[in-house]
């Protein structure tokens, strides 16, 4: 039979655990996306060094266990002269690890988009930083979506395993009640937590999902497009939408700018 009170008197200090778990969770979501962002996007560029250099990167830190490169930061990087925190080693081994991840989820998401966009923003004078962050990333992100969510969900249940480097998280709080009381009721306390976690991290991505659903409906959109040749003005305040599937005829004389 559940004892209400039993739980009511244990849970304020597994919650004091809860902190230390958001925390960690936060700042390797701040660190790791724009850690796979960037190097996502310098996979994408015709440079074999930097392409290795990445490719190493995620292969060691995808291919090794979590666990296995926590206890690396906290026993294995003294020595080499390098001493660090519980927490700092926490968040650099997580954000790393995670930033790993993205990066192959980013780099997927860039390449499945139509190298036809890049030429054509070329065309029209973009450069490639301006065709990145108007055209390519946008649609990048948009695409990455539910596998970063997914990450992101993976990533709550992982920090978990901060506990084997003595941090004192959900995990850890709890278990230190059930070696101290040999009752279980601590564990289903935890998991109910996590699940609350989860599911405020779904409807977060759902939220964010629905916001960039005009991709579905609008593919490109242009807004007072401006464009001269030497002295010429060719076009000026030119607004235009094109969607999906659809077939637009743009007509003129040669030299219009139709291109």
């Amino acid at each position: 039979m559940i004892d209400v009170s039993y739980i009511y008197e244990i849970t304020p200090y597994i919650m004091s655990g809860l902190k230390t778990t958001l925390i960690v969770f936060t700042l390797t979501m701040l660190f790791s996306i724009p850690i796979g962002l960037i190097l996502g996007i310098l996979s994408s560029y015709n440079k074999l060094f930097i392409k290795n250099i990445i490719s190493v990167y995620t292969w060691v830190f995808r291919g090794t266990p979590l666990l296995l490169q926590l206890y690396f930061g906290m026993y294995g990087l003294p020595a080499f002269g390098i001493t660090l925190d519980r927490m700092t080693v926490a968040v650099l081994i997580f954000a790393l690890n995670y930033g790993a991840y993205f990066t192959e989820i980013f780099r997927g998401s860039i390449f499945s988009i139509d190298k036809g966009q890049e030429e054509v923003s070329e065309t029209l004078g973009f450069t490639r930083v301006q065709t990145y962050f108007y055209i390519i990333i946008p649609q990048a992100v948009k695409r990455s979506i539910q596998t970063v969510g997914n990450e992101t969900i993976s990533l709550v249940k992982d920090t978990a395993l901060i506990a084997a480097i003595a941090l004192n998280d959900l995990l850890r709080n709890a278990k230190e009640i059930v070696s101290r009381d040999f009752r279980v009721e601590a564990f289903f306390v935890v998991a109910i937590i996590y699940i609350i976690l989860s599911y405020l991290i779904v409807r977060f991505y759902k939220i964010f999902e629905r916001k960039y659903a005009y991709f579905r409906w609008l593919m490109i959109k242009v807004k007072e497009l401006y464009k001269k040749f030497d002295e010429k003005v060719i076009l000026e305040g030119i607004n235009i939408n094109f969607k999906p599937k659809s077939i637009t005829s743009i007509l003129g004389k040669s030299g219009e700018g139709k291109t």
